[in-house]
């Protein structure tokens, strides 16, 4: 049971990375930290609740920040740089996945799967819905949707570390949100298409 917990804790903080990887990165490095749900002290992933990586993930919290305000919240297309932090984000969901079953005293492989699907997982969604809501909205609301977004990153890293069973739903809703707006994106142009 404990290896199910502790793989479903790992998912759960990649799912919540990749919905945003900066803030559930700080909050799990603080839990981790004061031994709150998770520890990665005496693993070879200690590094992932210590200062000089989180004082990184700040400095990319500021860059991201100044970049996306400086592109502004009309733009409907992801800048180039959001590409290169999707692949910052798969490469700490599988970290932060590994060092939870690291914690405890698992192979650190499923991790590196489940890590992997999860942060993925999460990107794609926040990155389509995202962009599909941006589009209905006007410019002031439309900036308001990276807040949300740090929001929904927060809760489901919080959740899913103080009671991993919770990354259940986490992911669920992730797939949920990702398949049913693909689908009605799906229904919408087949409407299009017959109004021709």
């Amino acid at each position: 049971m404990d290896f199910v917990f502790d793989l479903l804790q790992g998912a759960g903080i990649a799912a919540a990375i990749g919905i945003r990887p900066f803030l559930p990165v700080l909050l799990v490095g603080a839990l981790a930290a004061y031994d709150l749900g998770i520890d990665f002290d005496g693993t070879d992933f200690a590094f992932l609740e210590q200062a000089p990586l989180l004082a990184v993930v700040v400095v990319l919290l500021a860059t991201t920040t100044y970049l996306t305000r400086r592109s502004g919240p009309e733009t409907l297309e992801l800048p180039p740089w959001a590409y290169l932090l999707g692949t910052y984000t798969v490469v700490l969901g599988i970290l932060y996945a590994s060092g939870s079953m690291a914690d405890g005293d698992f192979s650190i492989v499923p991790g590196i799967i489940a890590g992997t699907l999860c942060a993925y997982l999460g990107f794609a969604t926040a990155r389509d819905l995202f962009l599909r809501t941006r589009k209905r909205l006007d410019p002031e609301a439309a900036g308001a949707l990276t807040l949300y977004a740090e929001g929904a990153g927060l809760l489901a890293a919080g959740a899913s570390v103080l009671f991993p069973p919770l990354a259940v739903l986490v992911i669920a809703g992730l797939l949920a949100l990702l398949f049913g707006g693909r689908r009605r994106a799906g229904e919408k142009y087949a409407g299009l298409r017959i109004l021709r």
